[in-house]
């Protein structure tokens, strides 16, 4: 059975459940946790939290024996850990967020005036939240990748359908990224799409709006034999609403766990079947 701790130096920041899996998922956006000296500084709207992956955790609870999870339980109004650490953006010329972010998805300022994070604040926060998780992650891919020869990182993700300020219309359900085919063996590419294009109700696109944030592009070097996939999910597929409270709706949610599931299940078979040697 996979076992579950935090990492010892930094307890507060990422748990890690361990398992043997050759797929570990990557949760950078779940945590809703915010220090005293952090949270203080935010305004009602940055309080409010709203851009967080609601319930991923839960949403993916179970779905795979063995499944190694790095969780980041700080939230991204700290410092988004999806996000290149230099600040360079993911999105050239496109609206997008920042590696501590300044406003929410809607553009609206989380900050209370005068607050907001310096240089020296967002190296601090690089310090003691972004490295943490990274140097964690970037351990268990090694890990196992040890073990069976190649990993697969499988990028946890959710957003309202809807945010005019980061897109046109209404997102699709399934959002696959990997970089324009960069991050992955191909087989992984096509399983993915494949088992989404078979949801019944459920929409789909490859690289569209999201491509892959930077843990997908960073850990997505597949010559090495570590592998990386981003899925963001529309938060339509699992929530009673797309507001405040957030809440999960399990109805929702069991329709679409098969599907993730038959991913899970399929990604591990590709590694254990040697289907991704190079």
């Amino acid at each position: 059975m996979p076992s579950s701790s935090s990492h010892p130096s930094t307890p507060a920041v990422v748990t890690v459940t361990r398992g043997n899996s050759p797929v570990v998922l990557g949760m950078p956006h779940t945590g809703t946790w915010l220090p005293a000296d952090i949270l203080e500084k935010l305004n009602e709207t940055g309080k409010m939290l709203t851009d967080t992956d609601w319930h991923i955790d839960q949403l993916y609870t179970g779905l795979l024996p063995e499944v190694t999870i790095v969780k980041a339980n700080f939230h991204r109004y700290a410092i988004d850990a999806n996000r290149d650490p230099s600040g360079v953006s993911l999105y050239p010329g496109q609206n997008t967020t920042s590696l501590c972010p300044l406003t929410d998805f809607d553009n609206q300022p989380i900050y209370q005036a005068g607050q907001e994070p310096d240089a020296d604040e967002i190296e601090r926060r690089r310090t003691l939240f972004h490295g943490p998780y990274h140097e964690t992650l970037a351990s268990e891919l090694e890990r196992v990748r040890q073990i069976h020869g190649s990993a697969i990182l499988y990028d946890c993700h959710s957003i309202r359908s809807h945010i005019p300020f980061l897109f046109d219309g209404k997102l699709p359900d399934f959002n696959i990224g990997t970089n324009n085919g960069e991050t992955c063996h191909p087989l992984i590419e096509q399983t993915v799409q494949g088992i989404c294009q078979k949801a019944e109700d459920f929409t789909t696109v490859l690289n569209g709006r999201f491509k892959g944030g930077w843990t997908t592009r960073h850990y997505g070097q597949p010559k090495t034999g570590i592998h990386a996939i981003q899925m963001e999910l529309t938060q339509a597929t699992h929530l009673a609403g797309e507001q405040i409270p957030f809440d999960y709706d399990k109805a929702k949610a069991d329709l679409l766990r098969p599907y993730l599931k038959a991913i899970l299940d399929q990604l591990t078979q590709l590694v254990l079947s040697g289907s991704l040697r190079p």
